[in-house]
C-alpha cells in the first residue's frame, strides 16, 4: 500500500460513496462539484507545411565511395532510413547455380555444383580444378591468344570426367594422374592438334581413328555410291574423249591470252624470255569472302583482308588456264584406263589426288598420288612437262612443289605416267577423290566409276557450292591438312589419305542408310538449309582448273 500522505487518489471520487467502510478512505468524499477538473491529455498537432516551389534536383557527379574495404566486400551497406542488415560472408560455392555447365569466360573456372550432390568436398574439387586449369594454360600457351577460353572449358570438362570415374577415396589420385598425362602432351600449334582436348576427347579420337584405319574400303562398300554419268556431267566431269586429234598444240608461247590472276592480257613467253619492260602481275592469291563491319557487309580477300577493290597484295608472273575439253585435248590428248586381263595387281578401290602448276600450256599436272583401300601409298610421282611446255609458276604455296624438287624428281612425262597408272588402276577400279573432276582433267583421263566426297558431304546450300577438303578434314576427322603454305604448300599424298578417311567415316556412319546414293544427295542438297558454317563456292565447270586455295 502507498502511504496515505501521498494523497494520490484524493481528487478521485470514492466509488462506494456513502456506503464506504474504509477508515480512513484514500478516495475523496467531497461533493463532485468541488473536485478539480481532470488534466487534459496533450495530443501533438503539426501545422501543415506551406508548399514551396519545387527546386531542381542536383545529381552528384560520382557515387560516394565506401571507404571501408571490409564492409565493401562483405555485402551491401544499409542506408540511414533502412533497418540495419546482417552482414555475412557468402560461400562462393553455395551461391552458384546447380548445373555444371562450363563457363565462357577465361580465367580460373568456378565449379558449378551443389555441395549436397557431391561426394567429394567442394573446396577440394575446386582446388583440384585450379590445378588442372593451370596445366591446361601451360599446354595451350601458343594458341591461347586465339582461343582464350579453351583452358577454362577443358579444365571443367576434365575435372568432371575424373569425378565421374572415381570416388571420394580415389579422386585425388585420379586428378594427379590426369595432370601428369596433360604434362606429357606435346604443346599444340592449332585448335585441331592431337593434344587439344580432355583425356576423354583424346581417347575417343584415338578410338575413332582406329576404327577408321581398320576399315579396308572395297568395291562392295562403294558400289551403291558410284556417281551416275548424268551427275558426273552436272559436276563438270568429262565423260567422253573429244573426237579430234589430241596433242597438236601443247603450248601457246607468243600468243596473247587473259591472265587468270589479274584479268589483263599478256603475251605468253618462256619465263626467262619475259619482256623486260612488262610489269609483274599484281594480284591476291586468296579468295574473296564477305564480312560485316559496323553493320556493313564488305567483300575482302582472305589472303590479306583487303577490300576486293584493292589491286593486289603480291606480285608474280602472269598465268592462265583453259577449261574447254577440246582445248585441253589439243594441249594433251585424253585417254581411258585400260582393262587388264590379269586383275591380281589391279586395285578395286583407289584414292587419287594431284597437284598442278602453271605452264605455257595452261595448268598442268605436276604430281599424282594414289593410295589403296587401306590407305597405303601405291603410286606417288612427279610429272615432267611435255616437250615444248615450260613452267611459268610452280604455285608452291598451293602445290608444294619447288623448282629444285621438280628438277630432281620429275622423270616421266604425262604419257608415261598414264601407262604407269595402268599397272595399279584399271577401267573397273573405283576412284575416290575430292572434286575428282579436276584431277581427272589434268591427268587427261576419262573415267566413269567415281566416288566424290563433294557429293558424300554436300554443301548446305547445295550445288554448285562445295565444302573445302581441309574444312571437311578438320570438322569430321579432327585433322589438319593443307596448312603448309609458303614454301611447303599442300601434299597430294596427304590429301588422298584424308579423302579416303572421309569415305571410311561415311561408310561407318551410314551403314544403316547405305542405300541412299550420292547422286540422290546431290540432286536434293539444294533444298537443305544453311548451317552457318564456312562456305566455299565451287569452281564453275568452265573454270575447273583454278588453283586450290586455303
Amino acid at each position: 500500500m502507498f502511504p496515505s500522505t501521498v494523497n494520490l487518489f484524493s481528487n478521485i471520487l470514492c466509488p462506494n460513496k456513502a456506503f464506504c467502510t474504509r477508515n480512513p478512505c484514500i478516495f475523496s468524499h467531497k461533493d463532485p462539484s468541488d473536485l478539480p477538473l481532470p488534466t487534459t491529455l496533450a495530443v501533438p498537432f503539426h501545422e501543415p507545411k506551406t508548399l514551396q516551389p519545387e527546386q531542381p534536383k542536383t545529381v552528384p557527379a560520382k557515387r560516394a565511395v565506401n571507404s571501408s574495404p571490409v564492409r565493401a566486400s562483405a555485402g551491401p551497406v544499409s542506408m540511414p532510413n533502412e533497418p540495419p542488415r546482417k552482414l555475412q560472408k557468402l560461400d562462393s560455392q553455395r551461391r552458384i547455380a546447380q548445373d555444371s555447365t562450363p563457363t565462357t569466360i577465361s580465367g580460373v573456372p568456378i565449379l558449378k555444383v551443389l555441395p549436397a550432390t557431391s561426394s567429394v568436398a567442394i573446396p577440394v574439387r575446386q582446388a583440384m580444378l585450379k590445378t588442372i586449369y593451370d596445366h591446361f594454360v601451360i599446354l595451350y600457351q601458343s594458341i591461347s591468344a586465339v582461343h582464350p577460353t579453351l583452358a577454362s572449358e577443358h579444365a571443367l570438362k576434365q575435372e568432371q570426367e575424373v569425378y565421374s570415374t572415381s570416388n571420394k577415396f580415389t579422386y585425388r589420385n585420379a586428378v594427379i594422374q590426369s595432370v601428369a598425362a596433360i604434362k606429357r602432351r606435346t604443346p599444340p600449334t592449332s585448335i585441331s592438334h592431337d593434344s587439344v582436348g580432355t583425356e576423354g576427347d583424346l581417347t575417343a579420337r584415338a578410338e575413332a581413328r582406329r576404327s577408321i584405319s581398320a576399315l579396308r574400303v572395297t568395291a562392295t562398300h562403294l558400289e551403291p555410291h558410284i556417281v551416275t554419268v548424268d551427275v558426273l556431267k552436272k559436276w563438270g566431269y568429262i565423260v567422253e574423249i573429244p573426237s579430234e586429234t589430241g596433242g597438236l598444240e601443247p603450248s601457246v608461247v607468243g600468243k596473247p591470252i587473259k591472265c587468270e590472276r589479274c584479268g589483263g592480257l599478256f603475251v605468253v613467253r618462256i619465263l626467262g624470255e619475259q619482256d623486260p619492260g612488262r610489269e609483274e602481275c599484281l594480284h591476291h592469291w586468296g579468295r574473296p569472302y564477305s564480312r560485316v563491319t559496323n553493320g556493313e557487309r564488305i567483300r575482302a580477300y582472305n589472303c590479306c583482308s583487303k577490300d576486293v577493290s584493292d589491286g593486289g597484295c603480291v606480285r608474280g608472273p602472269h598465268v592462265f588456264y583453259e577449261s574447254e575439253p577440246e582445248t585441253l585435248h589439243r594441249r594433251h590428248p585424253f585417254s581411258q584406263l585400260e582393262s587388264s586381263s590379269s586383275t591380281s595387281d589391279i586395285l578395286d578401290v583407289a584414292a587419287l589426288d594431284c597437284e598442278m602448276i602453271y605452264t605455257t600450256g595452261g595448268m598442268r599436272i605436276a604430281r599424282v598420288s594414289v593410295v589403296d583401300g587401306s590407305g597405303h601409298p601405291v603410286f606417288d610421282e612427279l610429272v615432267r612437262m611435255d616437250e615444248g611446255v615450260e613452267v611459268l609458276d610452280f604455285n608452291t604455296r598451293f602445290s608444294g612443289i619447288t623448282p629444285e624438287m621438280h628438277a630432281e624428281r620429275a622423270m616421266l612425262p604425262l604419257s608415261s605416267i598414264q601407262k604407269s597408272l595402268n599397272a595399279v588402276i584399271g577401267k573397273d577400279t573405283i576412284l575416290i577423290g575430292h572434286a575428282l573432276e579436276n584431277d581427272l582433267k589434268t591427268l587427261r583421263l576419262v573415267h566413269h566409276r567415281c566416288v566424290d566426297t563433294v557429293l558424300l558431304y554436300p554443301h548446305p546450300r547445295g550445288a554448285p557450292y562445295r565444302r573445302a577438303l581441309r574444312d571437311l578434314a578438320r570438322e569430321h576427322l579432327n585433322s589438319t591438312i593443307q596448312e603448309g603454305g609458303g614454301s611447303t604448300g599442300h601434299s597430294s599424298l596427304e590429301d588422298a589419305i584424308a579423302t579416303l578417311d572421309l569415305v571410311r567415316l561415311f561408310l561407318i556412319n551410314n551403314r544403316k542408310t547405305a542405300s541412299s546414293s550420292p547422286s540422290a544427295q546431290a540432286t536434293s542438297s539444294s533444298s537443305k538449309p544453311s548451317l552457318g558454317r564456312m562456305r566455299q563456292k565451287v569452281t564453275p565447270a568452265s573454270n575447273f582448273m583454278r588453283p586450290r586455295q586455303s
